[in-house]
């Protein structure tokens, strides 16, 4: 068994729990938690012993998404306005930047979708942007009563995914892929994201019980069956969904405007993440679902 930095790899039962562990980054994805994570599946998809896989996050998070602090956000920024691009760059290379990263992101993506040993998603808390794509791209979802999900990152000029078209029908994807918004557990169940809201105690329970019952079918039927429902996708056309995805992603995150970024940029540089984050997100609050909404406040 491989010793990993940024998750924790447990054996349980004829299974295995996957945990992204940066708790304090509320297990934000950056290079080395990608790397560990799919080093991870390949491990279990490897051993004929693990059954299937439950993914979870410790912490009060499953993940907050890509880690801010390394990029927008962190203070460290030399954006040149009015066009966005960093100091001597040009529009060709911020262009080849962005295709290169998020063509990557969706093969990570499709690396998870594409395992024959099936993944339980145990939602556990925040999952947002990055975060909310790895929880949705699980076969099976189940969320604990804590878990809110949304795409804010597209508040500051930045893509959605087909996942949740997908998922949540094209009228829901536009509802909240188009604002950012945040959803709770039961609006998430209510539009198709997860398969069951559970106790936040009875998460891992839950999840355990199904991946049990999955490993009294046959190991060789069990991939058939996965591959009929996520090869089937494919074939209907969801993989060259995703790979479009990825290069108008690209554009999303170059089409910067000054009118809508600078302030954030400018915020986060005196203040931080948290400035940057509070600049991003202060016009759209009260979220309408979630511990950030009226009804939670009340």
């Amino acid at each position: 068994m491989a010793e990993y930095e940024n998750v924790l790899y447990e054996r349980q039962g004829k299974g295995v729990v996957i945990t992204l562990n940066r708790p304090a980054q509320m297990n934000a994805f950056n290079q080395g938690l990608r790397g560990d994570l799919h080093a991870a599946f390949d491990e279990a998809e490897q051993d004929p012993d693990v059954r299937y896989i439950i993914l979870t996050g410790a912490g009060r998070a499953f993940s907050a998404g890509a880690d801010l602090a390394l990029g927008a956000g962190g203070g460290n920024s030399d954006t040149v306005w009015p066009y966005g691009l960093q100091e001597g760059q040009s529009v060709a290379s911020f262009l080849d930047q962005w295709r290169t990263q998020d063509r990557t992101g969706i093969r990570r993506l499709m690396h998870m979708w594409e395992l024959t040993t099936p993944i339980i998603g145990a939602i556990n808390g925040w999952a947002l942007a990055w975060g909310s794509w790895y929880a949705l791209t699980t076969h099976i979802t189940i969320a604990s009563e804590n878990a809110v999900f949304g795409q804010p990152e597209i508040r500051h000029i930045s893509n959605t995914n087909f996942i949740w078209t997908l998922l949540a029908g094209y009228k829901h994807a536009l509802r909240y892929g188009l604002t950012g918004d945040h959803i709770d557990a039961q609006e998430a169940l209510r539009i198709g994201l997860v398969n069951k809201v559970v106790p936040h105690e009875d998460l891992m329970e839950e999840c355990t019980y199904i991946g049990e019952r999955i490993a009294l079918v046959s190991p060789e039927t069990v991939k058939i069956n996965l591959a009929v429902a996520t090869q089937g996708l494919n074939m209907m056309g969801f993989h060259s969904a995703w790979n479009l995805n990825a290069e108008l992603s690209a554009l999303a995150h170059t089409s910067q405007r000054e009118d809508f970024k600078r302030k954030m940029e400018d915020a986060g540089k005196e203040g931080g993440l948290r400035a940057y984050l509070q600049e991003r997100d202060g016009p759209f609050q009260p979220e309408p679902f979630g511990p950030r909404s009226a009804a939670a406040r009340d």
